[in-house]
């Protein structure tokens, strides 16, 4: 009946857009009937009753397909894209594929926290067709976690047919090849889904394992309104027509004797009366206004920086160590953090950072991976739904791009979005003058810094990597953390041994001088550091940024002020780089300080080659001085 308003709603133009899920509601029930209240669900863009059956005032609902801010996005997003904890459901992305691996990971959280409890993720059978539908089934089955992987199989993915999406006979078939059980369940009937699916339930709750289900269905509507059904055979309609679930289950109850016309008529009207309160309710809400402060500030989840101060104590150690040392004192400090990265348990790594750690805190803590970077960021994602902490080892930076589409459209937006963190840190080993080519040796930190959501550390010194990482692990929103791979083993400074903790957003000041600004981070920084320890007559500030998102625009603003001249040195190639955007807010608001152009110096815009000679080439390390000593004379 909701669907049958909103399809008048979207007619009159009151609502913008409608995913429809008659014909299959059978399965939203069912499940969720299933399922506990407190076990979360992780639902598509036409498993409305999902919503209803939890129960969820459907006043909220309108408002939410209105853009108003009593629905749950404050007007930020549309139809389903959504969750609520007070409810235990998870609404998608458009990109379908990671909440398969989210509910990897709130199932993992309920196994870490000796939870009885099973998760419940949705799909279509398009879907399915997604690199990240394999990555999250091969991850449940190794980690034996309790999800019921939900396959809708309704026909059609958008306009094309099963027959163009996958060549097995049915989908369930695939669980064979992951090690798991499956079921084919008849998605029009409403006895059969429940039934089965509190049956698996209660075995997942006892031992934990995943289970694949494809439910056998139809959609009677176009994938959206908009869409039609002209591509659907008029046979399969009416075939199709003659199962609707509420039909058949309304003739059912009638000739049990459960129901009468008369209830049946009753329950209409007290439906339909409720739908019409509550959509009144919703039309009279004020349209949201925009606050440009308020839209900003809910970008990121709200975080007090809490200073520590070490001890006395110091030790003279590598970046590598720093990093190693301050990952395990926060896996000391928070119960609930999770490390999670190939090869990161017996092995301890590939650059030897977690070396020790299983046996210090258990494999359950401390988890090789399968080689799935989107899948695990996913999951990530999921434990902090859950209430836990994640850090995510890229083995390599670059690796990332395999990981991509959940770090910039799940973990960065879900705060803006709906209110939810993402309390995940991801380490990037990255950089070059390794000798490693273009796969291991990207500096790729501009790929985040243009994200809103995302945070961004870049320490150059063992000092800064310890503190940032720990304030980076408390910090309850998303932090792509870098690690210079060239700066692991060469670089020694005196670190604290104690737990301590450094702001982000807050610049070094290296050098002080008179003449020039220098800027950089990284491996930068030291390739600055070594041309003004070869050239004494320059008087320069060098400023480490240590972060890039948030970046200390303040500190560089004050150092221009002062000299009058601004250089930049990156190692990324230059277009797009972090070195573009200070240059342009240095000549928006400090223009009438500067003696000079504002320089950069970068990487060729090649990718990073392999041979020594073309690798020295293509690093800005060797150009530096060249382009310092025509700004000083400028």
């Amino acid at each position: 009946m909701i669907e049958e308003k909103m399809l008048i709603l979207l007619r009159q133009g009151k609502i913008s857009k409608w995913f429809s899920g008659i014909g299959q509601e059978a399965i939203s029930v069912g499940v969720t009937n299933a399922l506990n209240e407190e076990e979360y669900i992780l639902p598509m863009h036409r498993n409305l009753a999902v919503f209803t059956t939890r129960g969820i005032p459907l006043y909220r609902l309108f408002s939410q397909w209105q853009g108003k801010m009593n629905g749950f996005t404050k007007g930020r997003d549309r139809s389903f894209h959504f969750g609520t904890q007070d409810y235990k459901i998870i609404g998608m992305i458009s990109h379908l594929g990671p909440q398969l691996g989210v509910a990897d990971g709130i199932a993992l959280g309920d196994v870490l926290q000796n939870k009885k409890a099973v998760t419940a993720v949705f799909t279509g059978e398009g879907g399915t067709s997604e690199g990240d539908f394999h990555e999250a089934l091969n991850i449940a089955s190794v980690w034996s976690l309790p999800v019921i992987f939900c396959i809708e199989n309704n026909g059609y993915g958008l306009s094309t047919p099963t027959k163009e999406q996958y060549n097995c006979e049915n989908l369930a078939d695939r669980a064979l090849g992951y090690g798991m059980e499956s079921y084919i369940i008849d998605g029009n009937n409403i006895i059969e889904v429940y039934t089965k699916l509190k049956e698996i339930a209660e075995e997942l709750r006892e031992k934990p394992r995943p289970v694949l289900i494809e439910f056998k269905t139809f959609r009677i509507r176009g994938h959206e309104e908009a869409s039609g059904t002209k591509y659907v055979p008029e046979e399969l309609m009416t075939e199709w027509g003659k199962k609707d679930p509420i039909s058949n289950y309304e003739r059912f109850l009638l000739k049990e004797g459960i129901l009468t016309d008369e209830k049946i008529e009753a329950l209409r009207v007290e439906i339909e009366t409720e739908i019409n309160e509550n959509l009144k309710l919703a039309f009279e809400e004020d349209e949201v206004q925009s606050e440009p402060e308020q839209e900003l500030q809910d970008v990121y989840a709200p975080f007090e920086y809490q200073e520590t101060n070490p001890g006395s104590v110091v030790e003279h150690i590598r970046l590598v160590d720093a990093i190693s040392k301050g990952l395990k004192q926060s896996m000391e400090k928070h119960s609930s953090l999770v490390i999670m990265g190939q090869d990161v348990a017996d092995y301890g790594g590939v650059f030897k950072i977690t070396e020790g750690f299983m046996d210090a805190f258990g494999k359950e803590r401390v988890r090789n991976t399968p080689i799935c970077e989107s899948g695990i960021v996913s999951a990530a994602m999921g434990l902090s739904i859950n209430g836990m902490k994640a850090v995510v080892e890229m083995q390599f930076a670059d690796f990332v791009s395999s990981g991509f589409n959940p770090v910039v459209n799940y973990l960065a937006k879900s705060h803006y979005r709906w209110n939810e963190k993402a309390d995940v840190v991801i380490r990037m080993p990255c950089g070059g003058d390794v000798g490693a080519g273009p796969f291991h040796s990207q500096t790729n930190e501009a790929w985040f810094t243009k994200t809103p959501g995302l945070k961004v550390a870049y320490p150059a010194f063992p000092y800064d990597a310890k503190g940032l990482l720990a304030t980076a692990i408390n910090d309850p929103n998303p932090v792509l953390f870098f690690e210079h791979k060239a700066l692991y083993r060469s670089i020694y400074q005196n670190v604290p041994a104690d737990y301590y903790t450094l702001p982000f957003g807050k610049a070094a000041k290296l050098k002080e001088g008179g003449d020039i600004t220098i800027v950089s981070y990284g491996a930068g920084v030291h390739w600055a550091l070594d041309t003004l320890e070869r050239n004494p007559d320059i008087s320069a500030d060098l400023i480490d940024l240590r972060t890039l998102a948030p970046l200390d625009m303040e500190a560089i603003y004050t150092s221009v002020e002062k000299t009058g001249k601004l250089i930049i040195l990156q190692e990324d190639s230059m277009f797009g780089g972090i070195a573009s955007d200070i240059s342009a807010m240095v000549m928006e608001n400090k223009f009438k300080y500067l003696d000079g152009p504002v320089k950069r110096v970068a990487s060729m815009e090649t990718p990073i080659p392999f041979a020594k000679k073309l690798e020295d080439n293509y690093l800005p390390k060797n150009r530096f001085y060249v382009v310092l000593k025509e700004l000083l004379e400028y």
